[in-house]
């Protein structure tokens, strides 16, 4: 199989985290006394990751599940699909996805009744399937560098959806990039990025995107939506939220539901 070769690829920007540290406890007790807080305190401290992890992450600025491991949010795109229709309604009658693998999201999408879609593939294709060409050949997916204007005009798209191609960016290209995707929406934009030091990245990520995928905490997003004039949209975070509850559904990757601009 062939290997995709990047459009440009971005630069990687160091960034870290500081883990917080647990505090320790102490006891002038007996061994066997010890022992029993030790176990209380232990078992205390399962049940509140149990139960903050029930909460999962739903679209909401806050810091939800992590889920260690090789992931893609561009599959967990497509298993959220119900719950989108279900919090943004009319507003998922034209969609625009960009992102690695934009034509599984595509022919979800378009399978979906009163739903049109279209994709914009961030890399060659060069190893792509039939059934992506296809899409190719009849103008549904294009590809393109994301990191300059796309050929749409502004709000051609009810809803953008972004699903990996922004963790490739260094914030330099984040700064043009992410205004441009939200220039293209109506009725909002929709970010999935992967948790930070919780996704591993994929040993194949560097020879198909130029580079591997780093992963920003939701505060690093947060202070660069606000310094891009981005804000949250609360209404959709809620019907999100609910929708979630109800299909006992828990994100992989953090969501962030942002209002287009004016």
């Amino acid at each position: 199989m062939a290997t995709r070769r990047p459009v440009n690829p971005a630069r990687r920007v160091s960034e870290s985290d500081e883990a917080p540290h647990s505090p320790a406890v102490h006891s002038r007790s007996h061994p066997t006394s010890q022992l029993t807080i030790a176990l209380i305190f232990l078992g205390s401290m399962l049940l509140v990751a149990y139960l903050y992890q029930g909460r999962g992450t739903t679209g909401n600025l806050k810091a939800g599940v992590h889920v260690e491991g090789d992931f893609s949010c561009t599959a967990e795109v497509e298993r959220v699909v119900p719950l989108l229709k279900k919090a943004y309604g009319d507003s998922m009658r034209k969609v625009l996805h960009v992102g690695p693998d934009t034509c599984s999201i595509i022919s979800k999408l378009i399978k979906e009744d009163d739903t049109e879609a279209w994709g914009v593939e961030p890399y060659d294709i060069e190893d792509a399937n039939r059934r992506c060409k296809r899409l190719v050949h009849r103008g549904l997916v294009r590809v393109a560098n994301i990191k300059f204007p796309l050929p749409y005009r502004s709000k051609s798209f009810s809803l953008v959806i972004i699903s990996d191609a922004l963790d490739y960016l260094s914030p330099k290209y984040l700064n043009r990039t992410l205004p441009e995707l939200a220039r293209l929406s109506s009725d909002g934009l929709i970010i999935f990025s992967g948790y930070p030091r919780h996704h591993k990245a994929k040993s194949g990520d560097k020879a198909k995107y130029g580079s591997s995928a780093k992963l920003r905490s939701t505060a690093w997003w947060v202070r660069f939506f606000l310094q891009k004039s981005l804000e949250e949209n609360e209404a959709v975070v809620k019907k999100f939220e609910r929708a979630s509850e109800k299909a006992s559904y828990n994100s992989n990757c953090q969501i962030f539901h942002l209002k287009s601009y004016n």
